[in-house]
């Protein structure tokens, strides 16, 4: 009886066939490198829910889309003035509810809009009396 050997594989075959060079280690997968199922909506949107559900201030609807930056600071300090539950001044909380929208909208946030909530900014010192 004679024994057949098998014809010798090439690198390229077996790298082909396990999806990795031979002779490499393979790495074990951690837990925090599995992935699972789609990431819970809450922590995907954390931002969006921050200016939505704001333990500081109850926004007026559409407040970072109004066109006058007179009417955004007029809202934002009238949103600041009525909440009891702010933990600062009203004008650090309509600031920094300004300033996180601004800079969390990053680069997808339009120049013209961008231009016009830092107007904003500007409005809400002077309607505070901060100049």
């Amino acid at each position: 009886m004679v024994e057949r050997r098998k014809p010798a594989r090439s690198r390229k075959a077996a790298t082909r066939k396990t999806g990795r060079k031979s002779g490499g280690r393979r790495r074990k997968a951690s837990p925090a490198r599995r992935t699972s199922a789609a990431p819970k909506a809450s922590a995907k949107r954390w931002s969006q829910r921050v200016t939505r559900e704001s333990d500081a201030l109850d926004l007026q609807r559409g407040v970072f889309t109004l066109r006058d930056p007179k009417q955004i600071a007029a809202s934002l300090k009238r949103s600041a003035e009525r909440s009891s539950r702010r933990k600062a001044g009203a004008y650090r909380s309509a600031l920094s509810m300004l300033t996180f929208y601004i800079n969390r909208a990053g680069k997808t946030l339009p120049k013209t809009q961008r231009d016009r909530l830092q107007r904003a900014k500007a409005e809400l010192k002077r309607q505070f009396g901060r100049e």
